[in-house]
């Protein structure tokens, strides 16, 4: 069960790696459970599914809003990428979320900074191979923010899914004592992956977005009529991705939901996962087909 007294009322707001380590010693003292949300801020109501689970199965939450730089490789959107940390603190206590960890890129990267970790084989797939920087920041950001503020619990959505099975990789080869809480992708009404890049979209290109979740669930309605052969299904996705001349693909990739291999057919639990330039923005899209 759940304690909740004592919640605070107004939210935390903690800029200090030394200040949050201090909160979560304290927290940890009083044997309450942590749960811990990170994110790159400028929040859409998947964080906010997120940031429920936690409050729902942990005394405390803590979310960071952290936009972080060493994930972003040359000519990529950490410039552009959107901040809106204002809204983004009214939504958190709106929600309820107890703490509010938003550092400063000096404060996680002093000068002198040399340290990165790296899962090697599965984070060289999909997006590792057109963003190969993009994991090792990721695992590295991830790592130093769960030794800063020690959670219990941590939920990351499926939308990200091979980011969230790197992190698996990390926190169970590495030792480390979080429990990693996977949670389904969240879509707009109109079938579109939130994301905080959707953002970018004109209403033009968001109705070419659509051609994502619209491709994959071409693709599950042909899996279940008895195509198994991944090319053929890959093929049915370009074609439907090609008819909206505004997108440009990076990958279409039918593989296996663990390995990220590339199958052939498509026999048991199969990841297919897009990533799709549209306009300004790189979206990603995946759905699971499961055993059958």
């Amino acid at each position: 069960m759940i304690r909740t007294e004592n919640r605070q009322e107004t939210i935390t707001r903690v800029s200090s790696i030394a200040e949050m380590k201090g909160i979560s010693a304290s927290l940890l003292k009083q044997n309450l459970t942590i749960g811990f949300v990170p994110t790159m801020g400028c929040l859409h109501e998947g964080h906010l599914k997120l940031i429920k689970r936690s409050l729902e199965s942990c005394d405390r939450t803590v979310v960071s809003i952290f936009v972080n730089p060493t994930q972003f490789g040359p000519n990529e959107d950490l410039d552009s990428y959107p901040r809106e940390l204002d809204s983004d603190i009214g939504k958190l206590e709106a929600a309820g979320v107890d703490i509010l960890f938003h550092p400063t890129v000096e404060e996680m990267y002093p000068a002198g900074y040399k340290t990165y970790v790296e899962v090697q084989n599965i984070s060289e797939h999909l997006c590792g191979k057109s963003r190969p920087d993009l994991f090792k920041g990721v695992t590295t950001v991830v790592l130093k923010l769960f030794n800063i503020v020690r959670p219990h619990n941590a939920f990351f959505g499926e939308k990200d899914w091979q980011q969230l099975a790197v992190i698996e990789a990390l926190v169970k080869d590495l030792n480390l004592d979080v429990a990693i809480i996977r949670v389904p992708l969240v879509r707009e009404s109109d079938g579109l992956a939130m994301s905080s890049r959707n953002r970018y979209l004109s209403s033009q290109e968001r109705q070419t977005a659509l051609s994502l979740s619209q491709s994959l669930k071409e693709a599950q309605d042909n899996i279940r009529r008895g195509t198994t052969s991944a090319k053929a299904i890959s093929d049915s996705i370009r074609q439907c991705l090609a008819e909206k001349e505004a997108c440009e693909i990076d990958y279409i990739s039918i593989c296996d939901p663990e390995s990220f291999k590339e199958k052939e057919q498509i026999r048991g639990r199969t990841l297919i996962a897009l990533a799709v330039k549209v306009g300004p923005s790189r979206l990603i899209d995946n759905c699971i087909i499961e055993e059958f």
